[in-house]
């Protein structure tokens, strides 16, 4: 059981979790889809049969922890847009769909199941955004040597709208059953993909004022042969 916060009114929600998915290429443009392609074939991995493509993970591995363990130096973060169902209506979050990228350059379905997707524990009523959804925006921050550098930055008109996200998932509402949890896409990374030794998340509503952030460390463990 995962408790969730709603960033209004403090009320807490408690969700059991039993079905996480990850929006693969999910953009809403063409373009910013074949980027994201381009970006990751440099470091080989084998372009999409399709787009979007829903990847099933380990439920469990959904965490609202400050801190991840993952194996050897190949892992790095990236900021999503988190859709969670409960039983009071779909719940809009933060996190971080954080992938091995050597394991991501032989089976991306493989290299999602191998990392914790950080989310964090507060979140919004998806009814109290949807109507301006496309005046989102995303923001992460990596933490490379010590020093905190801006690694993504965009709107959610990137990405594709929850409406449509979830219509080719195959629902025919923009609501998730109770229980479902949904990490929506991400944006491109300035730079080149690099880990970090953490990882900060932002969402940020101008309409109202409103951000959802989460930071959390990432804890390296060794590769022994």
């Amino acid at each position: 059981m995962t408790t969730f916060q709603i960033a209004d009114t403090r009320e807490s929600i408690d969700v059991d979790i039993h079905q996480l998915v990850i929006a693969g290429w999910a953009g809403r443009v063409q373009s910013a889809i074949d980027e994201h392609i381009e970006e990751l074939k440099e470091i080989g991995v084998t372009p999409p049969s399709s787009t979007p493509l829903f990847y099933r993970v380990s439920a469990n591995q959904l965490s609202i922890d400050d801190s991840i363990q993952v194996l050897g130096e190949a892992t790095s973060g990236e900021v999503e847009v988190v859709l969670i169902g409960s039983d009071q209506g779909t719940l809009v979050g933060i996190g971080s769909d954080h992938t091995d990228r050597e394991a991501e350059a032989w089976s991306v379905a493989h290299s999602k199941q191998v990392c914790a997707k950080p989310v964090g524990g507060q979140v919004w009523r998806l009814d109290s955004v949807i109507n301006h959804w496309d005046e989102l925006q995303m923001a992460s921050y990596a933490t490379i040597d010590g020093e905190e550098v801006l690694y993504q930055e965009g709107p959610v008109t990137g990405l594709l709208h929850p409406a449509e996200l979830l219509r080719r998932f195959g629902l025919a509402r923009t609501e998730l059953a109770p229980g479902q949890a949904m990490l929506c896409g991400t944006l491109p990374v300035i730079g080149e993909l690099r880990p970090a030794q953490a990882f900060r998340m932002v969402l940020q509503d101008p309409v109202t004022g409103r951000e959802l952030q989460h930071r959390y460390d990432i804890q390296t463990l060794p590769v022994i042969a």
